[in-house]
């Protein structure tokens, strides 16, 4: 894969507001599903979308959950200070510090930051079922991206994930310029969500039930589930004039034992992604083997994928079935069941997939890196998807409605 200059510009579309889904529909398989097929497009209800899967495939969800990341703060003078959760400071795991009962420090954007001085302590009173708590937010320092803030509580009886049901807010999109409600704790959240830490839903799986789960195992098709959290980067504006110009954002994954066994168990088998956050997940995965297969002793604090690696031609372009049995060894030899690493791959076209063969999606913003990656699995047929759902009244956005995307396959089998 070689990388070249791709312009923004050839990535955008019109979007008009009333396309643009504010808010979730009733029921959540209510969506409708376009289903773009090696060049044909047509549509069906979202319910179908089983009909649309492959016999004994493997189909990939990302099980992370939405945190609720929004927290305000009000100084004594009256003024208002919004703390956005990003991620934990200082390399502490998701793990650790949604555990935590006393303390924990995230790197984190500040809404009024101009009003809050290092050292200053802002409070919040909290109210649960496990009594009353203080809640002290601590300005620590500025960082690249943002600020560090410790967050500590005099109640050991909660840790930071009850904390966080108590004092923050869901973190809506940016472009859904209205305040959280009741619902949307419920519906911005996917059905399946396990394990905490994203500041942004993987929106392709909201449409999921358990019902139209049921579907996928009556049909043979085999369930698995990694984690990725998605990160507030997630919305970024591409602002360069190039792709290659973009400065892609990092976020945390875990490469699971269970999930690569999965896959080299199932060779042959097509492999579904629910989302882009899925996709980004596997396709890291198998850059994760490339790097332990070129060094095989490295630490498991080392353990990134950087943005253009899949473009340079100095890492060898391995099988998938390769790379998989590397990174699987390396587990092994380390007496470990999953790793946690760090992912900035940036997927645009010229990319070659090595794993995934299918995708479902929602509808992605003009110009996004999101919809890069949509343009490197399809090619230019996104703008016949595209002006499709746009004739054809889809929803668009995290909110809207969903595709299946299944283009010829391209790229060599486990």
């Amino acid at each position: 894969m070689k990388l070249v200059n791709i312009p923004i510009s050839d990535f955008e579309y019109t979007l008009p507001d009333d396309r643009i889904a504010w808010f979730p529909k009733e029921e959540r398989a209510a969506s409708k599903l376009l289903i773009y097929r090696e060049g044909e497009i047509a549509s069906a209800p979202f319910v179908s979308i089983t009909d649309n899967l492959p016999e004994n495939s493997l189909i990939f969800f990302n099980n992370t959950r939405v945190i609720e990341a929004r927290i305000i703060f009000q100084k004594p003078t009256g003024a208002r200070i919004e703390v956005f959760l990003l991620n934990p400071a200082d390399k502490t795991s998701y793990e650790q510090s949604m555990q935590s009962n006393n303390s924990v420090a995230w790197e984190c954007l500040i809404g009024g930051a101009s009003k809050w001085k290092p050292g200053q302590i802002l409070e919040k009173k909290l109210l649960g079922e496990k009594g009353e708590a203080i809640l002290t937010a601590t300005y620590r320092r500025k960082t690249e991206d943002g600020f560090v803030i410790e967050l500590a509580w005099n109640n050991p009886e909660y840790i930071f994930e009850e904390i966080l049901r108590f004092a923050g807010n869901i973190p809506l999109p940016p472009y859904i310029k209205r305040q959280p409600q009741k619902e949307d704790f419920i519906r911005y959240q996917t059905s399946y969500a396990k394990t905490p830490g994203s500041v942004a839903a993987p929106t392709a799986g909201l449409h999921f039930t358990p019902e139209v789960f049921k579907a996928l195992e009556k049909k043979g098709i085999g369930i698995q589930y990694l984690t990725l959290h998605v990160g507030a980067g997630t919305f970024r504006p591409v602002k360069t004039k190039y792709a290659n110009e973009h400065t892609m954002h990092s976020e945390t994954f875990i490469a699971e034992k269970s999930v690569i066994t999965a896959l080299l168990k199932n060779q042959g088998r097509k492999v579904t992604a629910v989302g882009t956050t899925s996709m980004r997940t596997l396709e890291s995965i198998y850059w994760l083997g490339v790097m332990i297969h070129q060094h095989p002793q490295i630490q498991a604090h080392e353990l990134r994928v950087p943005q253009w690696m899949p473009y340079e031609e100095h890492y060898p372009n391995l099988s998938a079935k390769t790379s998989l049995e590397a990174l699987l060894k390396w587990l092994t030899e380390n007496n470990l069941e999953h790793c946690y690493a760090e992912t900035e791959i940036m997927i645009v076209p010229g990319y070659e997939f090595k794993i995934c063969d299918i995708l479902i999606t929602n509808f992605h913003q003009p110009g996004s890196t999101l919809l890069l990656l949509v343009a490197a699995f399809i090619g230019d047929d996104w703008k016949k998807v595209y002006e499709f759902a746009l004739k054809n009244d889809f929803r668009f956005l995290s909110y809207g409605d969903s595709s299946i995307l299944i283009p010829k396959r391209n790229h060599q089998a486990l």
